[in-house]
């Protein structure tokens, strides 16, 4: 598969993985910072700027590969019901979804209008 493909398609992934490097440097800066520094008010701020941002990072970092991984989830289930559908011979699911929005649950929206009260 070409790479440039594969990280358009797994883009949260590729950024995941770069907030959690992100995430390792500023640590390592700030660990040389503080291990540099002979009194704690000296290490304040590299224990701020290193700790505080690398903890951030690998909160954004946890957070998009955890929304990949859910992405995935909806799409194996998303093919699941495909195959049932196509299993118990109901009507295509495309056609379905184009004459009805649904919601995350599967269930109809109905459109209430004053002429339909």
């Amino acid at each position: 598969m070409n790479a440039m493909k594969w990280i358009r398609n797994q883009w949260d992934r590729v950024a995941a993985v770069a907030f959690m490097v992100g995430a390792a440097l500023a640590m390592l800066a700030g660990w040389l910072g503080v291990s540099r520094s002979a009194y704690p008010a000296e290490a304040m701020p590299y224990i701020v700027s290193g700790g505080f941002f690398g903890l951030l990072l690998i909160g954004i970092g946890g957070v998009l590969w955890l929304s990949a991984d859910l992405r995935d989830e909806w799409r194996k289930l998303d093919s699941i019901e495909r195959a049932w559908a196509g299993a118990t011979g109901s009507s295509s699911l495309p056609e379905q979804a184009a004459a009805s929005p649904t919601h995350h649950s599967g269930e109809a929206v109905r459109a209430t209008t004053s002429a339909s009260r």
